[in-house]
């Protein structure tokens, strides 16, 4: 019998690159799971026009209308639950959420981050990198905890820093990692390969000491 497709709601802040990756993939990949709905905090932005073209519903949820960062986590939290989502994503959500938000959500909520985690938490990786004289730099899927950056990691991929690298080039060489990453762990999560017990990753009920380090070849697995 086949498993109950796992069902995803998308939170947005921006284009949905990262959120187009994982729609591409649903469909080219059968991914056993299906996006209910993407919810952006920013009525402008690009991601929204992505999901309409995909026939995703697209909502709107503009933050700076509510009077504080809780009041608008609780509306979202309203909207979110209508959905029954198994899975929360982050794909570029740009903002802070609240810790009634993140425990609403724990164990099924997860977001994308441009490093190798627990290197270079917060905003301008790419340029710490750099000027840390770095050799390697990345991306990261991790569960969300209270900790900005800072739950369980899933999954990782990894990126050369060249001498000629700058910024913006090794942003778009995270990035085209990115684009491969997320889509995987959330066929392994469809696949109901990972869990999240007492703050440990399970792969295929083995706990991980440390992320599983992933590539194209990682499709396979």
């Amino acid at each position: 019998m086949t498993a109950k497709p796992l069902s995803i709601v998308v939170l947005i802040s921006g284009s949905g690159s990262n959120m187009q990756a994982i729609i591409d993939s649903l469909q080219t990949r059968h991914i056993n799971a299906e996006i209910k709905a993407v919810i952006s905090n920013k009525t402008d932005a690009f991601g929204l026009e992505r999901a309409k073209k995909a026939n995703i519903p697209a909502l709107s949820m503009d933050h700076t209308l509510y009077d504080s960062r809780l009041s608008f986590d609780q509306a979202m939290i309203e909207t979110i639950d209508n959905y029954n989502p198994d899975l929360i994503i982050l794909a570029g959500f740009m903002r802070i959420l609240s810790d009634e938000f993140v425990n609403h959500y724990a164990g099924r909520l997860i977001n994308i981050h441009p490093s190798l985690l627990p290197n270079f938490k917060g905003l301008n990786t790419h340029q710490r990198a750099i000027d840390a004289n770095h050799k390697e730099h990345g991306a990261s899927v991790h569960f969300v905890s209270n900790e900005l950056d800072g739950g369980p990691v899933i999954a990782q991929a990894v990126v050369d820093i060249s001498e000629n690298d700058d910024a913006e080039s090794l942003r778009l060489k995270v990035l085209e990692q990115e684009h491969m990453l997320y889509p995987l762990v959330t066929k392994w999560l469809a696949q109901r390969r990972i869990t999240l017990e007492s703050q440990t990753v399970f792969f295929d009920q083995v706990p991980l000491d440390h992320a599983i380090v992933v590539d194209a070849n990682s499709w396979n697995i």
